[in-house]
């Protein structure tokens, strides 16, 4: 690594978001832009890296983002694949405004056409919940701004009260307890409310006995060998609150 490297002030921003996503889990990097679900083999935006964050050396065209994302998050998609899929998809439209917008406004589109035709689709709301969610929690922050004009197109939307309305929506027929998509709301709620983290957190944890996967991203580091796992990060978030 040269001198001129670390000079760099994209160096220095990438330096800062590692540093906050190895810090304390009380303090650390945003938690559903800083640790990568595991999602098997599953099909997914293209992802090189060999950590949480792009690498720097990617050449994927962020004017396929939008089209790309719709793709993937297909009805039979699951939702910790659309959780890793929107994570990524957050980290490429920070370096790309315009596709960023879009993307939200699409994901928003497609749920209030569906709830407009009468058929309310729960993976629709949970998607664009979540996205908004993590771009709160990545774009337009004050810490990593890239330059003053940098927005989030997220600003005043409540993600929380979509994914929340996506549960709700998956309903009797799911028992009331999606796991995977508690798994997700107990992320989002890590900084509270405090009762409905609890409420998250413990649905995900019971359901992953019967979900080998999300107890694969259960029994996962936060940021590393030496950190908590999610479960221990979960629980111990229920018990300090």
């Amino acid at each position: 690594m040269t001198s001129q490297q670390i000079r760099s002030p994209r160096f220095a921003i990438a330096l800062i978001a590692a540093l906050l996503c190895f810090a304390a889990v009380a303090q650390a990097g945003p938690p559903l832009i800083c640790h990568a679900i595991e999602i098997g083999n599953a099909k997914s935006l293209p992802w090189i890296s060999h950590n949480w964050n792009l690498s720097g050396s990617e050449t994927y065209d962020t004017k396929n983002l939008v089209r790309d994302t719709l793709d993937i998050l297909g009805p039979n998609t699951p939702v910790l694949v659309r959780m890793e899929s929107l994570r990524r998809a957050t980290l490429y439209a920070r370096k790309d405004p315009v596709a960023a917008k879009e993307l939200l406004s699409k994901l928003h589109a497609r749920a209030t056409s569906a709830e407009s035709s009468g058929h309310p689709d729960a993976l629709a709301w949970f998607d664009v919940g979540y996205l908004a969610e993590a771009y709160k929690q990545w774009i337009g922050q004050s810490w990593m701004r890239v330059s003053k004009d940098e927005q989030n197109p997220a600003a005043g939307v409540d993600g929380y009260a979509f994914v929340k309305k996506a549960l709700a929506l998956r309903g009797p027929s799911q028992n009331g307890n999606d796991a995977q998509m508690e798994f997700a709301a107990a992320l989002i709620t890590l900084s509270g409310p405090r009762d409905a983290h609890h409420e998250h957190a413990q649905k995900a944890i019971a359901g992953a006995k019967s979900d080998p996967l999300l107890a694969q991203n259960l029994a996962s580091r936060f940021t590393g060998p030496q950190s908590e796992t999610i479960s221990e990060m979960l629980a111990n978030n229920v018990s300090s609150n």
